[in-house]
């Protein structure tokens, strides 16, 4: 049951892979957004990008950014994310291509190495953002 002063909604956007079972790309309740983690599947295709971790970690973020957007915000509004690695050794390539993303304040976070991965992707990467009030132009 949905809160009546906090309603649940649910974001969806072509520009990011659809959800592969009962979840959603993200939900919003109140002006915060809680985007489901997103693996380097091309929105497209919805296949798995081409390349290494630089080239899955760039897809994982472009993702992010159009869930994002469809809830009415952007990377600069993410409070909080969740890195997952298949290999930690990829950490240095991940930092690289996601400090090109992110500004400071960076959002706290946390990484962490798993066993596998849904469809073989490399990485995956969840995010918590702090939209903008609905109607608000951000700047």
């Amino acid at each position: 049951m949905t809160h009546p002063l906090h309603p649940k909604t649910a974001v969806s956007t072509p520009g990011a892979p659809a959800a592969i079972g009962p979840y959603s790309q993200a939900v919003r309740i109140g002006e915060t957004v809680y985007v489901s983690g997103q693996i380097p599947l091309d929105p497209a295709s919805g296949q798995l990008v081409e390349g290494g971790i630089v080239e899955q970690t760039e897809r994982v973020v472009l993702n992010l950014a159009a869930v994002l957007a469809a809830a009415g915000c952007g990377l600069r509004d993410v409070v909080k994310t969740t890195i997952y690695l298949v290999d930690l050794a990829h950490f240095g390539a991940v930092n690289d291509v996601y400090a090109r993303h992110f500004d400071p304040p960076y959002p706290a976070r946390a990484t962490v190495q798993v066993a596998a991965l849904p469809r073989g992707a490399q990485v995956e990467i969840d995010a918590t953002a702090v939209a903008p009030p609905a109607g608000h132009l951000a700047p």
